[in-house]
């Protein structure tokens, strides 16, 4: 790992990523209560790992079955829209500075993982 993309995920940490894992965190247990809410959860959980991290991260499709649709509609009817419309508002303002830039660009980047979870994972970007 570079150690700009070290540096960038610590002053992430410390400006967005702790505290959006720890409500992603807190969600997910919240959805874990229930039989039917555990993939929910789950979904959640990887939410806040990448959350947590996510310079040298990327986002790739992994499948798009029936299931996952049905699952990310009713994630985007039960939150995944607000929570996504939250990121992109971060975005735009953590884009107001130059120094934000980068954080704005990941937080736009994680805006249709909010909104869609189901079918995609979080991979380690190859090195240059």
């Amino acid at each position: 790992m570079s150690v700009l993309r070290l540096l960038g995920n610590i002053v992430w940490l410390l400006t967005f990523g702790l505290s959006l894992a720890v409500s992603l965190l807190l969600s997910g247990l919240l959805m874990c209560v229930t039989i039917i809410g555990i993939p929910f959860g789950i979904q959640a959980f990887k939410l806040a790992v990448y959350v947590l991290w996510p310079f040298g991260s990327e986002i790739v499709q992994t499948s798009s079955s029936a299931p996952g649709c049905i699952g990310n509609v009713i994630w985007l009817v039960l939150g995944g829209l607000v929570s996504a419309f939250v990121a992109f508002v971060l975005g735009i303002v953590a884009c107001i500075t130059i120094i934000g830039i980068p954080f704005g660009l990941i937080l736009f980047r994680m805006v249709p993982l909010i909104a869609w979870p189901f079918g995609k994972t979080v991979v380690a970007k190859a090195s240059l």
